[in-house]
């Protein structure tokens, strides 16, 4: 029970590695405050938690949701000690067949979302004492992929955010750190606009592009993201962690 007496709020907890890292928080014994923007995907991932949880519908992008949140999550279980920003989204396109309306999404969800829920529940993490952020980015965020220009500048701003509020919210106690996955079995390229086809072509050519010879699981993301909200990380701060099989130490091949 790393977790007993915690309170975490994971956004993007309807569904892959959001999913994931709200049901081994509950397992770990905290009270988990799950968002999302599909109550029917909210509600399956409750169904898979083993303590208390609170369930909130709202979008990353809009300001007033992530103030909502806080509100609501601090309300329900008197405090937040950890902050996972898990939501996110993936879309192609590159500077040849630029897309503004794809790209602002992509900001707006990925960078701008990151602020914004952490700006609302930071205060929260400072008046419990300390606390954890636990940020979601991407392999995409070391390295370049042709063709995920949006994507890839996102994820690299998420970097760049996290090592930043790790020295700004160290004096407070308050760690910052990011996981970096490479290919995982989610809902997300399929989101993104892949059909089933491609994501199963996708998924098979990703064993040879890891060197692991394999993709990853929502699970292996989450024990990562334990780590940085247990105890034992209390002195880890502003670490960039690539969960990602390898990929990140390859040639492009």
């Amino acid at each position: 029970m790393k977790l007993k007496d915690k309170v975490a709020l994971v956004t993007g907890a309807g569904s892959g590695i959001g999913r994931a890292i709200a049901a081994l928080f509950s397992a770990e014994g905290a009270s988990v405050f799950l968002t999302g923007r599909r109550r029917d995907s909210l509600d399956a991932t409750v169904k898979s938690l083993k303590g208390r949880s609170a369930v909130s519908t709202g979008d990353v992008r809009r300001p007033e949701d992530a103030d909502r949140w806080a509100a609501e999550c601090e309300r329900t279980f008197g405090g937040l000690d950890i902050l996972v920003n898990n939501a996110g989204i993936i879309g192609n396109g590159g500077i040849l067949d630029f897309n503004r309306s794809k790209w602002r999404d992509l900001m707006d969800t990925n960078v701008e979302g990151v602020i914004e829920v952490t700006r609302a529940c930071a205060p929260l993490l400072v008046k419990r004492g300390g606390g954890s952020i636990v940020n979601l980015g991407s392999v995409t965020g070391i390295r370049p992929y042709g063709g995920l220009l949006g994507y890839c500048v996102s994820k690299a701003a998420v970097n760049m955010i996290t090592q930043s509020l790790a020295l700004e919210l160290a004096p407070k106690k308050v760690t910052v750190n990011a996981i970096l996955p490479g290919v995982v079995v989610t809902d997300l390229h399929r989101t993104g606009g892949m059909d089933e086809g491609a994501y199963a072509a996708f998924l098979e050519r990703s064993k040879t592009t890891h060197p692991s010879g394999r993709v990853g699981t929502p699970d292996e993301v989450a024990e990562a993201a334990l780590y940085f909200a247990s105890p034992g990380a209390r002195w880890t701060t502003g670490v960039l962690l690539s969960v990602d099989g390898g990929r990140a130490l390859t040639a492009a091949r």
